[in-house]
C-alpha cells in the first residue's frame, strides 16, 4: 500500500490583526513557520485594504513562509479593498474555486475549494480535495450554508472514496453541525471528541479559549495521526483565533 502523511492548519488570522489591535503580519509568519504545514487554510485574509497597509495578505504571508502555491478566494468588498480565504500549499494546486455559501441579503460568505496534487518521496501523487470555509454568526444561517456546500457541484461530485477535506471558522459553539458531516455527508472529525478520551479542541477567543469554531472534517483514504491546537504564546494574542494543526496520512 502506497501512503504518504502530510500536515494541515487551519487559522482565522483576524487580518493578521491581534486582540491588542496592532496589525503584525510577522506574528502569524511565525506561528506558520513554527508547526510547517503542507497546506494551510486561512481566513479572514484581506487585500488591499487600508487597515492591512493596502497589502495582498495572502501573497505576503506565502511568499515570508515559502509557500510556492496560492489561492485567493474573495468574498466581502469594502469600500477599498476585499478579504476571504487563502490556502497555502507546498503541493501543486491543480485548480480552484470559490463556493458562494452567502444567505440572502446576509453578510457575503465562501468555502474555496481546491485540488491538491500531494507527492511522495517515490514520485507519485496523491490527489486531495480541499475546502476552506468562514460560516455565518447564526445557527439557521449555518445550516443553510452547509446544505448549500453539501449540495454544491464542487462536493456533490465527489465520491465518498475521494481524499477530501474541509476545515475553516465554522462558527458552531455547540456542535451542531457535526451530526451532518459524521451522518449523510459521511465525514469524521479531526476535532471533536471521542470515545478514545480525545477532548474537542477549544479555539475561541485566543486568549481564554471556550468554543470550539476552527474545526476540521476529512473522509475518504485519510487516517488521522494527531490534532492540537497552538500552544504558542505569541498564538494567543497574534488573532482572536487559534489555529488547529493536524497531522494526516493518505493511502
Amino acid at each position: 500500500m502506497v501512503s504518504m502523511r502530510f500536515r494541515v492548519m487551519t487559522y482565522n488570522i483576524h487580518r493578521a490583526i491581534g486582540i491588542d489591535r496592532r496589525f503584525r503580519p510577522e506574528r502569524v509568519i511565525r506561528i506558520i513557520g513554527t508547526y510547517e504545514p503542507d497546506i494551510v487554510l486561512l481566513q479572514e485574509v484581506d487585500d488591499g485594504v487600508p487597515r492591512s497597509r493596502r497589502l495582498n495578505l495572502g501573497l505576503e504571508l506565502a511568499q515570508s513562509t515559502g509557500y510556492p502555491y496560492l489561492a485567493i478566494g474573495h468574498n466581502v468588498t469594502l469600500r477599498k479593498g476585499r478579504y476571504g480565504n487563502a490556502t497555502l500549499s507546498r503541493h501543486p494546486i491543480l485548480l480552484e474555486r470559490n463556493i458562494d455559501l452567502t444567505i440572502g441579503t446576509l453578510k457575503r460568505r465562501g468555502c474555496q475549494h481546491t485540488a491538491i496534487a500531494l507527492g511522495d518521496p517515490g514520485g507519485r501523487t496523491h490527489r486531495l480535495e480541499v475546502f476552506n470555509l468562514h460560516l455565518g454568526l447564526s445557527a439557521r444561517q449555518r445550516e443553510l450554508q452547509v446544505a448549500l456546500l453539501a449540495r454544491s457541484r464542487e462536493l456533490a461530485s465527489l465520491p465518498p472514496s475521494a481524499a477530501c477535506l474541509v476545515g475553516g471558522d465554522f462558527n458552531d459553539w455547540r456542535s451542531q453541525l457535526t451530526p451532518v458531516f459524521t451522518g449523510p455527508m459521511q465525514f469524521q472529525s479531526a476535532t471533536e471528541s471521542t470515545a478514545r478520551g480525545e477532548k474537542t479542541l477549544l479555539t475561541y477567543p485566543s486568549f481564554f479559549p471556550r468554543g470550539p469554531l476552527d474545526r476540521i472534517y476529512y473522509r475518504g483514504p485519510l487516517a488521522l495521526f494527531a490534532a492540537k491546537r497552538c500552544r504558542l504564546r505569541i498564538s494567543r494574542i497574534a488573532s482572536d483565533h487559534l489555529p488547529i494543526v493536524a497531522d494526516f496520512e493518505i493511502r
